[in-house]
């Protein structure tokens, strides 16, 4: 049954954005990245503060993830897409 269906979608063609409705824009797609950052970052400094005890700290810790995550995730999408597995 799930073999049926991923096989059904497969044929089936996805010219553009504005044909396909099941897709969402890029906007949104930046949106939910940088609201999902937010929270990850968010997460980070409050664990890290309750560890080291150090708001400072606990910032400077949110704000070197922040970044380095950002640089992993370009390079996980960009290795992704060389991936040719459920395209």
């Amino acid at each position: 049954m799930i073999a049926n269906q991923l096989l059904i979608n497969n044929r089936k063609t996805k010219d553009t954005f504005a044909k396909d409705k099941s897709s969402e824009s890029p906007k949104r797609s930046v949106a939910k990245s940088i609201s999902w950052r937010i929270v990850g970052t968010f997460d980070t400094i409050i664990i890290s503060w309750v560890v080291t005890g150090t708001l400072s700290l606990a910032f400077s810790i949110g704000l070197i993830e922040l970044v380095t995550k950002m640089i992993l995730y370009f390079f996980h999408e960009r290795l992704w897409n060389s991936i040719g597995w459920g395209k």
